[in-house]
């Protein structure tokens, strides 16, 4: 079943494998990484080492005799950072032996892997970032929305039976990953203080950062704030969307906004369970924001840039998707009867934006003017039609 909602990963995940010796699939704990790179090993006869796991570590304690003798066949290796050493190997093998799709590596902490890739593997490694299910995956429809976005994306919430079996699951998820995913990823910090932490961010969810508000709150310094963020962001669990860059003839917000990147976790992390606790929440609002924000940062092409615009006059653009062509302004309202604010229209002026939409919960597309049009968030094509893809 995971296997199949993942459909558009999985074909990513064939096509870039198809072009490079090596892939990196990476992404949050427990969102299906693991599932789709069995299926894929079973399909093509490949072999599967879990290196969480002390006996396939053990399997490849020379790790350039077993997987030498593998030449021909795929080799999966789950949690590739447990063993950062391996990618010192895995050159060598790739260069002695260049066959596209010869080794798939999992890591559900990015930043460990990606210096080690950028060392050790440029021009030779793919990468494909698996996030939780996407509203495109799940087929969701204006009917189907409110589940989305009580449990979010992630497989096991998804698809639990009921919403409280749904909210158990996250909040155990919460606890099992800050009590051993973290430390396991390098991550040195309290589980109480981080978990402490995440709570005050789904709080804080879509507004600007403030380290020394935040630090001031927790009693802790600036910098310890930062690696806390730092932190959570490596683990897929928050997003920092940066601001648009300088304009001189503009006084611009130069602080990113933070999400959760998951509404699911995000109501588990604030003691949200239900629908009705949702309706009317502080936090509605800006939960809308953030899962149209991953909906299309998810799915946007490479060449596609993704910031917000603020200025200090108030002119203000959740989302601007740009590129050297063309430029997107993006207006997120949770609202059946959405109507963005003077402080749009000017910074689309501002941006000299080609097109503005306003994604709501709506059931079908309309115009409100010219230039702008309401679009509701399970049809976004409207969106890359506009950047030209």
């Amino acid at each position: 079943m995971q296997r199949m909602l993942h459909r558009s990963s999985l074909e990513r995940i064939q096509k870039l494998m198809h072009q490079f010796p090596a892939l990196a699939l990476l992404g949050p704990r427990q969102v299906g990484k693991t599932t789709l790179a069995r299926g894929i090993a079973l399909d093509l006869n490949g072999v599967y080492f879990d290196l969480e796991r002390p006996s396939d570590r053990l399997k490849l304690s020379d790790p350039e005799l077993v997987l030498g003798a593998l030449a021909d066949r795929l080799v999966v290796l789950d949690e590739v950072q447990r063993m950062p050493g391996l990618f010192e190997v895995l050159r060598p093998l790739i260069d002695e032996h260049r066959m596209p799709g010869r080794f798939l590596l999992l890591s559900s902490a990015s930043p460990d892997l990606l210096q080690q890739a950028s060392e050790s593997l440029a021009g030779r490694m793919g990468m494909v970032e698996l996030a939780p299910f996407s509203v495109a995956e799940l087929d969701i429809d204006f009917d189907t929305l409110p589940k989305y976005l009580l449990r979010g994306g992630f497989p096991q919430s998804w698809l639990a039976s009921d919403d409280d079996a749904s909210f158990e699951w996250r909040d155990a998820f919460v606890r099992s990953f800050l009590e051993r995913d973290m430390p396991q990823f390098g991550f040195r910090f309290p589980a109480a203080t981080l978990q402490r932490f995440w709570t005050m961010l789904a709080h804080w969810h879509g507004q600007l950062w403030n380290a020394s508000r935040l630090a001031q709150s927790m009693g802790v310094s600036a910098p310890a704030i930062g690696r806390y963020l730092d932190a959570l962001e490596g683990a897929f669990m928050l997003r920092s969307l940066q601001p648009m860059g300088a304009n001189v003839m503009k006084r611009l917000v130069k602080s990113p906004k933070v999400y959760v990147r998951d509404s699911g976790l995000l109501l588990s992390l604030i003691d949200v369970r239900t629908l009705q606790q949702l309706s009317g929440h502080p936090v509605a609002g800006a939960l809308w924001e953030g899962v149209v924000i991953e909906q299309l940062i998810g799915a946007k092409p490479p060449t596609v840039q993704a910031n917000f615009y603020r200025t200090a006059r108030g002119a203000e653009v959740d989302l601007v998707l740009h590129s050297s062509r063309v430029r997107v302004a993006i207006e997120c309202k949770f609202s059946s009867t959405p109507k963005p604010a003077r402080g749009f229209h000017e910074a689309m002026a501002d941006l000299e934006a080609d097109q503005g939409f306003v994604i709501a919960p709506v059931r079908a597309a309309f115009d409100l003017s010219a230039k702008v049009r309401v679009l509701p968030i399970h049809d976004l094509s409207a969106v890359w039609k506009a950047l030209g893809y």
